[in-house]
């Protein structure tokens, strides 16, 4: 089961992880902490129209947690606050209730289906989506 969990394709994403750092002059930045086990991430944006025109992510977490914020960091760009919800909500679902894994852009977050086995690790693997739905909803309300 842990070999599952933690497959050679999620740890080489952990590894990876894209966009990794801050923006200079992000239009908006979220922060997500997992109380339980202390992962962080910080998510900044910049967006253009209704669409994430720039992405960047600051990342302390566990395996998991960086392997889902890999996910994100590689399919955000261009994306709208929609498509980031729509997956989050799907990814959410995905853990605590057997729901399908997201479609579209970020499909790539069905490996980390396993991880509905271990509800400890829920929050810290949904951490970069929360952030990121969270910013680019701020920045949007900003710019209009």
């Amino acid at each position: 089961m842990i070999d599952d969990l933690y497959s050679a394709r999620l740890l080489k994403l952990a590894a990876n992880l894209p966009h990794s750092g801050r923006l200079a002059a992000p239009h908006a930045s979220s922060e997500k902490i997992s109380k339980l086990c202390g992962s962080r991430v910080v998510v900044d944006v910049t967006i253009d129209g209704d669409r994430v025109a720039d992405f960047a992510q600051d990342v302390k977490a566990c395996a998991l947690g960086q392997a889902s914020a890999a996910v994100l960091g590689a399919h955000v760009i261009g994306a709208s606050l929609e498509e980031i919800e729509t997956a989050r909500d799907a990814f959410r679902a995905m853990l605590k209730a057997g729901g399908a894994a997201p479609s579209g852009r970020f499909a790539d977050i069905a490996m980390l289906e396993p991880v509905k086995d271990y509800p400890a690790r829920h929050a810290s693997t949904l951490l970069a989506f929360e952030a990121a739905a969270e910013a680019v909803r701020e920045a949007m309300e900003r710019r209009s």
